[in-house]
């Protein structure tokens, strides 16, 4: 067994960390993928120390330069992340002092503490803007083929049955306001993302004139925390992300759902492009919708984060503990996770074939618009509780005499009603029947048209 090296963090130790305590304690295996941010920051903090007299002209240069140099080996795969330096920080600040005597004084006025919350939130601003282009994208497939097949009329469902016809675009729509939101919510979370933890310490600052928001308009960041104590505990914010990341994968689950559906032979709806389909190991006949399979699968681990990170933080005590450096894993997996299903989601709704026939058969079902004609007995006066129960009962007369609804006898559907009249069937059109549906957010084709149009205007660049 080899001798374990000196801990990087001093002399109040007589003995060195044991091996299996760096094993099990170290994280640069998964936070490493924090360099970029981590070396802004501290060039950002050096340069405020340059500027408050800490360290010199030179000095700065240096440490600038040498982190630089850092970063360009790092990109090119050729620096020694070393598991005995445990974390990224230690292992860019040591390799650096090596490098560079003043780099010794680049911790001056700052802990790991509130070192790890700033390069958490740098990291997190910038992949919530990714994952809001690719929300974007989505969006845009997903008008884009409502425009593409915007005659095509479907059954639309409640309780997976047959409910009322809707046009495939006026469902398509559905989706595009769902992840509106969740672009919203994204934004609102980038608001409590984007402030500033440095210069808060371990836990209670520093004696040092530390000038924080300099440090912050290096940055980008719009504000700094107001309180050290929770400025290097706080990881609300990743909960809140990790939320609006659970909601998002919902919904992209619930869109694969739908899909899954369609593609099946009992629906016939669409067809997947082979490209985003795989085969069956046996069965030579088979074509699987593994893609919308495993976002719908992969709704289970984005979840599953949120309640980890619930979880992880509902005993600690106040201030920082080493229990948050299990936040890393659980956030960088909800942000790859939805980053990934959200770009393939996007990409595969361009590769979807429309069976028209199919959709036109399942669509002219005159029972869906039963509705319709309940509607068309309250014009005529008829309480609608009364229209329903009429209606109802046409609908068993024809289930009983396998006929369709639209073609009773008006003679039996007096004995029903005497209001019926040989125009009540009349109702029994798609066509009139979305063309009569005038309220804002109804699937009538020129109100859908022109929600298309909305989202096409606002999704443009």
């Amino acid at each position: 067994m080899s001798t374990p090296k000196k801990a990087l963090w001093g002399g109040r130790f007589a003995t060195a960390a044991a091996e299996r305590l760096q094993r099990y304690g170290e994280s640069v295996s998964f936070d490493w993928r924090l360099y970029k941010f981590d070396i802004a920051g501290s060039i950002a903090h050096a340069t405020m120390l340059r500027k408050i007299g800490v360290l010199k002209t030179a000095e700065l240069k240096a440490i600038i330069a040498g982190l630089q140099e850092i970063e360009m080996e790092i990109l090119a795969g050729k620096f020694n992340w070393r598991q005995d330096r445990e974390d990224v920080h230690m292992n860019i600040e040591a390799t650096l002092t090596e490098r560079v005597p003043a780099g010794a004084k680049l911790h001056t006025g700052r802990s790991r503490n509130d070192q790890v919350a700033t390069d958490v939130r740098l990291w997190l601003k910038d992949q919530i803007l990714s994952n809001q282009k690719a929300i974007r994208a989505l969006q845009k497939a997903l008008v884009k083929w409502g425009q593409r097949d915007f005659t095509t009329v479907i059954p639309g469902f409640t309780h997976l049955q047959r409910a009322q016809p809707v046009l495939l675009a006026h469902h398509l729509l559905a989706y595009v306001e769902m992840l509106q939101r969740d672009h919203d919510r994204l934004a609102d979370a980038f608001k409590r993302t984007d402030v500033l933890p440095l210069g808060s310490g371990a836990i209670a600052g520093s004696t040092l004139p530390l000038d924080r928001e300099f440090v912050a308009m290096l940055l980008g960041f719009s504000s700094v925390t107001q309180n050290s104590m929770d400025g290097v505990s706080d990881r609300d914010f990743i909960v809140e992300y990790c939320a609006a990341c659970a909601l998002l994968a919902v919904h992209l689950s619930r869109l694969s759902e739908d899909l899954i559906l369609w593609s099946s032979a009992e629906f016939g709806f669409v067809r997947i492009g082979d490209a985003y389909t795989t085969g069956s190991s046996l069965m030579p006949q088979k074509k699987n919708p593994d893609i919308a399979e495993l976002a719908r699968g992969k709704t289970g681990r984005v979840v599953g984060n949120l309640m980890a990170m619930l979880t992880l933080l509902k005993g600690l005590p106040m201030t920082y503990n080493r229990d948050l450096q299990e936040d890393k894993e659980r956030l960088f997996d909800t942000a790859d996770t939805v980053q990934n299903t959200l770009e393939i989601l996007a990409e595969m709704l361009g590769d979807v074939a429309v069976n028209n026939d199919a959709c036109g058969k399942a669509a002219a079902d005159p029972l869906l618009l039963a509705t319709d004609l309940a509607d068309w007995l309250v014009k005529k006066g008829m309480p609608f509780r009364q229209a329903h129960h009429a209606v109802g009962s046409a609908v068993a007369l024809a289930e009983k005499t396998n006929t369709p609804i639209d073609k009773l006898p008006i003679a039996e559907l007096k004995k029903i009603s005497p209001i019926f009249t040989p125009d009540a069937l009349s109702v029994f059109s798609i066509s009139k029947g979305l063309a009569s549906r005038q309220m804002t957010g109804s699937p009538n084709p020129k109100l859908v048209k022109k929600q298309l149009e909305r989202w096409t205007k606002s999704l443009k660049g």
